[in-house]
């Protein structure tokens, strides 16, 4: 297959914006549309190609955009829709696409849809989500859990009822058994893509239709208070990876191939990996994309990422394109996760392996998760108290106040260390995070062995991971060694020189069967 049979979601790179907290255009503390045009230019000279734009729809704010009152409007703490459509123009101007973020299995309780479907049981729109009588002891219709820990039902007391929520109570299920939810999603869709924006990732894929029956979860055995999530206290049988979601992705996907340009379908999925792959569907009926969100849930480990890697390569479809991310607004950030000097080794791993890599804001710095004090906690208090606000802190644009994110005050803290490790500070040091993400960008949109080539993997020792990737006989050898000690790297017949090191040093030198790594480096070298 030619470089040029891809799609721009194959070759190209997305990141991800936090519109929160990705740039301030009013010194409201508050990111906003505005602020994301302003920073355009910037995403262009990094190299991205794709933006992609987390919920910044009509809502309440209980679960910051995820909850969504409308589905076709702009919460104005965001800006207007002519700021939106400025943001398509001026993006595509740049070569940038847009994708939005879907939230299909639930809206707002201050939706239009749910006000009427809760307003009685003969309601036209009653079936639009999920309702059902108490048992006959009172209790709920059955044991299934929220994600934010608790039962997922509520009872409705002025029509007797409870509903289904899946997270918090303020975000009632929709019915996609209905037809007409169905429609007017699609609908929603429709409205978005009409406008010029290149795809959607849409938000818990892999839950958005139940089980018809709505039969109890089993226990799960190895559930233990106070250590497994509370989620897990059953397994989640019945309320996800239903089979008839895969009718719901058809659905999407045939209204997607209706519009030129590849638009791209993303689906939120945590499973594991023989699951996750049935999301492809069946050669052009599923998710472009399912995520895999393996690098952010396997144990930092050479051995096991390597196998992890292994697994995942031989499960794709033969239609099917990988995919890779190491954080998202969701999950601790990696340079908390691995520290900082691993940080980086994890930068060249995502940016190497075969697929399409996906970044999120700020990890280009190396941003840690901030702590935050207790006053100043805004995330819905989730199961154990591990609130998500830590990862959501603002991006560190310069030095000055309020790191250039605002002239406000901060929607959340901002890291003490934002003096260092911020765009400005970093541009001008060749040896940064940002100064390494910029060459690995650069390497890999220009080599395509690094974009669309095979994947082989190389048998090493200890902590070192290691593989090559070939394009019509170009070919680059990759080394990371994700322990703290030295290590070598042999590699039969290797011949060649260092592109680039995690620790910018090493470009140009000579490399001949063994590849000595320091302590939390990685290397690219290309082959002779």
């Amino acid at each position: 297959m030619s470089l040029d049979s891809h799609a721009w979601w194959q070759t190209g790179i997305i990141y991800q914006i936090y519109p929160r907290s990705f740039m301030d255009s009013d010194g409201d503390g508050t990111g906003d549309l505005p602020g994301i045009i302003s920073k355009l230019d910037y995403l262009q000279w990094l190299g991205i190609e794709g933006v992609w734009v987390s919920p910044f729809f009509r809502s309440p704010m209980a679960d910051f955009g995820y909850d969504v009152s409308d589905y076709c409007d702009i919460e104005p703490v965001f800006g207007t829709m002519d700021d939106f459509d400025r943001l398509v123009s001026e993006a595509h101007e740049r070569g940038l696409k847009i994708i939005l973020d879907f939230v299909p299995n639930h809206t707002s309780e201050q939706h239009s849809w749910f006000l009427e479907s809760a307003s009685s049981r003969d309601n036209p729109r009653r079936d639009w989500y999920i309702w059902r009588d108490a048992k006959a002891n009172g209790d709920p219709p059955n044991n299934w859990v929220s994600h934010f820990g608790g039962i997922a039902w509520e009872w409705h007391k002025p029509t007797q009822q409870y509903y289904l929520h899946s997270f918090l109570k303020e975000q009632p299920d929709l019915n996609w058994r209905n037809p007409d939810v169905v429609e007017a999603m699609l609908g929603a869709l429709r409205f978005w893509l009409e406008r010029g924006v290149d795809g959607f990732r849409v938000d818990v894929m892999w839950e958005t239709i139940k089980d018809e029956q709505l039969r109890d979860n089993p226990p799960n055995p190895r559930y233990e208070e106070g250590k497994t999530h509370p989620y897990f206290k059953v397994l989640p049988l019945y309320n996800h990876d239903q089979p008839e979601i895969h009718e719901i992705i058809g659905e999407m996907r045939r209204l997607f191939e209706k519009y030129p340009g590849d638009r791209v379908l993303i689906g939120e999925i945590y499973l594991p990996i023989d699951r996750l792959v049935t999301y492809y569907g069946t050669n052009g009926d599923g998710a472009h994309m399912p995520f895999n969100f393996q690098l952010i849930l396997q144990k930092w480990e050479a051995r096991r990422l390597a196998t992890m890697i292994d697994q995942y390569e031989a499960a794709l479809p033969p239609h099917g394109w990988p995919n890779w991310v190491l954080g998202n607004h969701d999950r601790e950030r990696i340079a908390s996760r691995v520290g900082r000097a691993q940080a980086r080794v994890a930068a060249m791993l995502l940016l190497t392996l075969r697929g399409t890599p996906t970044i999120y804001y700020g990890e280009e710095l190396g941003m840690e998760d901030v702590e935050i004090p207790p006053e100043r906690v805004v995330d819905p208090p989730q199961a154990y108290g591990i609130g998500r606000d830590p990862e959501r802190t603002p991006m560190q644009w310069t030095s000055g106040p309020g790191a250039g994110f605002t002239t406000g005050d901060p929607w959340l803290p901002i890291a003490t260390d934002f003096a260092r490790y911020n765009v400005e500070s970093e541009k001008a040091d060749e040896t940064s995070f940002l100064a390494l993400h910029k060459r690995l960008i650069e390497l890999r949109q220009s080599e395509p062995a690094l974009q669309v080539g095979s994947y082989e993997p190389i048998t090493t020792e200890g902590d070192v991971l290691a593989y090559e990737r070939e394009y019509k006989g170009e070919r680059f050898v990759i080394a990371l060694n994700l322990g703290s000690g030295p290590e070598m790297a042999v590699v039969e017949g290797l011949s060649g020189t260092v592109g680039v090191s995690t620790h910018m040093d090493r470009a140009g030198e000579a490399v001949d069967g063994e590849l000595e790594l320091r302590g939390d480096e990685g290397v690219v070298v290309r082959v002779t």
